[in-house]
């Protein structure tokens, strides 16, 4: 049942939206009308405001008659209904306009047959008895119209086809789709899947794509750049108008306990969503010791795209551990560590020093990018060494900077590798540790750093990777994270240099009570 609030009330109108090209109210302009009283006098399964505002907008027709959009992005909180579209849709597309044939999609096959199912079980409840909307248009016998054999559910009434598949780079293929769904669109890290069905819409003139999603990350390769392309056409009527964006979501700077925010990102806030429960998952979220609390309140609640879901390193701790300085006086303490993408890509050297006050600053050395940086690495290592003359230079040798193995390990006097007093230090503690005890350093404030912006882009979307317990920087994902490895490999090395005394220093930093 519909929940009542005299609280916050969600917002019907989304946030951000593709503007009509001509009045809706237009006899002709849209098809979202038909849509709704087939929701609420056929199926008896009704839209709910924001739902009804957004067939009569994702609807919207050319003079000609076919759709305005071919692709229409929907963006919405988790647990609005943003399920009940395809469900209503999906059979009007079936038994009023007798496409022939409709895809689902979603990342896994049980999540888009989820879909399929409600609403096959919603086309059944209103065709089994003679006063019943579609008695006689949908067959009694499932097995006449309904295959779910082998993980392939399909429906086939008349000429119309709905069947589903998972997200990859198979579904969709050899087939020519009419209406195709993608559910979860965040999810497709690549253009595999959407290479394997949008080019199957191109041969039919009024195909239309319904893409639906709450927010990603910076993984979230086609979400991002599909929802970059509609906001710019709305922002300079550049671009594709054929693409439409219909987004309820927080503004990226809000506040996670404004209950503003909540109401834009959540149309049924004080319809189906309880706002003090709502409230309750966010001041639970900002107050947890897990970064991944909050970027996935952010993500699922609030509809804001994050840099990362899993964040290794709390964004908020190491914006407090910037405190601009200069490692010079520290040279004799020093530990520098060089780190490879796995791609071969980039490179980078950081360095770093305990200080007298017991904190470990951290400092960029240099950084290489593109084709050819390792050998240039390679050329320009022993360089930077002398001038830095650091007490140990570091790396992980179980890492892609294995690659540098040629050059860091050997020892020599012809080529003067490496310089008089410094040592060569492979990393082979365990890489889980290094990993584990920067991000705590961060948290705890016994780090200091100088706002690179390099590092600081890195490790904003630097995630973990779990094995068992613990859980290393995640060397695949949204992008490098050599910076974070090279900083958090200097650190271990910095902490293990004995002080003055001839102490070895505390490697593991001490969190704060």
């Amino acid at each position: 049942m519909p929940y009542s609030s005299s609280g916050p009330v969600g917002s019907t109108t989304p946030r951000l939206w593709t503007p009509p090209l001509r009045d809706l109210d237009e006899p002709g302009a849209t098809i979202g009308p038909e849509y709704s009283d087939f929701a609420r006098d056929v199926l008896r399964a009704p839209f709910d405001p924001w739902q009804e505002w957004l067939v009569r907008h994702a609807g919207e027709l050319l003079p000609d008659g076919r759709p305005r959009f071919w692709l229409v992005l929907v963006l919405v909180a988790r647990q609005n209904g943003k399920t009940h579209i395809p469900v209503v849709l999906a059979p009007y597309w079936s038994l009023v306009e007798g496409l022939r044939m409709i895809l689902g999609t979603s990342t896994k096959l049980d999540y888009a047959a989820e879909s399929w199912r409600k609403a096959r079980d919603v086309l059944e409840a209103v065709s089994r008895k003679s006063g019943d909307p579609l008695y006689g248009r949908v067959p009694r016998a499932r097995k006449s119209w309904i295959r779910e054999t082998n993980g392939e559910q399909q429906w086939s009434l008349g000429p119309s086809r709905y069947k589903i598949a998972a997200s990859n780079a198979e579904g969709g293929r050899s087939l020519t789709i009419d209406r195709l769904i993608l559910d979860e669109l965040r999810q497709h890290h690549s253009r595999d899947a959407w290479a394997a069905s949008v080019p199957a819409t191109t041969a039919v003139p009024d195909s239309q794509i319904w893409a639906l999603s709450n927010a990603g990350d910076d993984r979230s390769e086609v979400l991002n750049s599909e929802r970059a392309a509609a906001l710019s056409f709305i922002e300079t009527g550049v671009g594709d108008p054929g693409v439409g964006i219909f987004e309820w979501s927080a503004p990226d700077d809000a506040d996670p306990l404004d209950p503003d925010a909540h109401a834009a990102a959540n149309p049924q806030l004080g319809r189906r969503i309880v706002p003090d429960r709502l409230m309750g998952q966010a001041r639970t979220a900002v107050g947890s010791t897990d970064p991944k609390a909050l970027t996935t309140f952010r993500t699922e609640s609030l509809c804001q795209r994050v840099r990362a879901l899993d964040t290794a390193i709390d964004p908020a701790s190491w914006a407090r551990c910037l405190d601009p300085g200069s490692m010079a006086d520290y040279r004799s303490r020093t530990a520098v560590v060089i780190d490879v993408a796995p791609d071969l890509g980039h490179v980078t050297v950081y360095a770093a020093a305990v200080l007298p006050d017991g904190r470990t600053r951290i400092d960029p050395v240099a950084a290489w990018s593109d084709r050819g940086c390792v050998s240039q690495a390679e050329h320009e290592l022993r360089g930077i060494i002398e001038r830095v003359r650091p007490k140990v230079i570091g790396w992980f040798p179980r890492g892609p900077g294995a690659v540098l193995a040629a050059k860091i390990r050997r020892p020599g006097r012809a080529d003067r590798w490496p310089p008089p007093g410094v040592t060569v230090a492979e990393i082979t503690a365990d890489t889980a540790s290094v990993c584990m005890a920067l991000s705590e350093a961060v948290t705890a404030g016994t780090v200091v750093h100088s706002g690179d912006a390099l590092l600081d882009d890195q490790v904003a979307t630097a995630e973990r990777v779990w094995s068992g317990d613990t859980w290393r920087y995640a060397r695949r994902g949204a992008g490098h994270v050599d910076a974070v490895y090279a900083a958090a490999g200097a650190v271990h090395l910095a902490r293990l240099i004995p002080d003055a005394s001839g102490r070895q220093r505390v490697v593991m930093p001490v969190a704060r009570s």
